[in-house]
């Protein structure tokens, strides 16, 4: 079964399209550097509405372990998602403060980049183009080399979801920009990206 993440999650119409279609997991950007960064305060609001039934990421780049930890204390994320240049010794160190599963992202352009994403040390890694959230694919003929669990990133939509999960089997797919309208979360965009993944299992 490929699970699946709607990432960048912002407005309460977000959580609303994420409840309705029940998704195992969402992630909120809490990288102030990102177009979709939220602050704690905002996540606070869209976590007490959010399905306890799905699973809240916070996906942070190069912070602050302490930084980390208050979102964890504060139950507002249920995992963490790592998107910088975060190395073995920052995620070793990282497990001195929570017991969450960990997800690091790797940029994807060549075989290498899929042996380090291997040799990870975190509970998933997530394979995504590199530079992360810009709507465009990598060459998907690479994920084959990889002989891990791993979530697809990068690029999805629902024209090409199809073909990822029958090919490639992921683990979980990790969809943003494929589900938006002028920068937004679409209600539609985003059901029939989900139908989409899910006939496709069922099929």
């Amino acid at each position: 079964m490929t699970l699946i993440k709607l990432c960048g999650l912002r407005r309460i119409e977000d959580i609303q399209i994420a409840n309705a279609l029940q998704p195992e997991y969402v992630g909120f950007v809490l990288v102030p550097q990102s177009r979709r960064y939220i602050d704690m305060t905002r996540l606070k609001a869209l976590r007490q509405i959010l399905s306890p039934k799905i699973k809240s990421v916070g996906v942070f780049a190069n912070a602050d372990f302490r930084g980390i930890q208050q979102y964890l204390e504060a139950k507002l994320i249920d995992m963490v998602q790592l998107h910088g240049q975060e190395d073995e010794l920052y995620i070793k160190n990282l497990r001195g403060f929570t017991d969450k599963p960990i997800i690091k992202a790797f940029g994807i352009k060549n075989r290498d980049d899929i042996y380090w994403a291997e040799q990870s040390n975190a509970d998933l890694v997530l394979l995504d183009t590199c530079g992360g959230g810009t709507g465009k694919s990598f060459d998907w003929s690479l994920l084959k080399l990889c002989k891990r669990p791993y979530f697809l990133a990068g690029g999805l939509n629902s024209n090409n979801i199809k073909t990822a999960i029958m090919q490639y089997h992921p683990y979980g797919v990790d969809v943003s920009s494929g589900i938006e309208v002028n920068g937004s979360k679409d209600k539609n965009k985003a059901e029939i990206f989900v139908k989409s993944v899910r006939n496709t299992l069922e099929g």
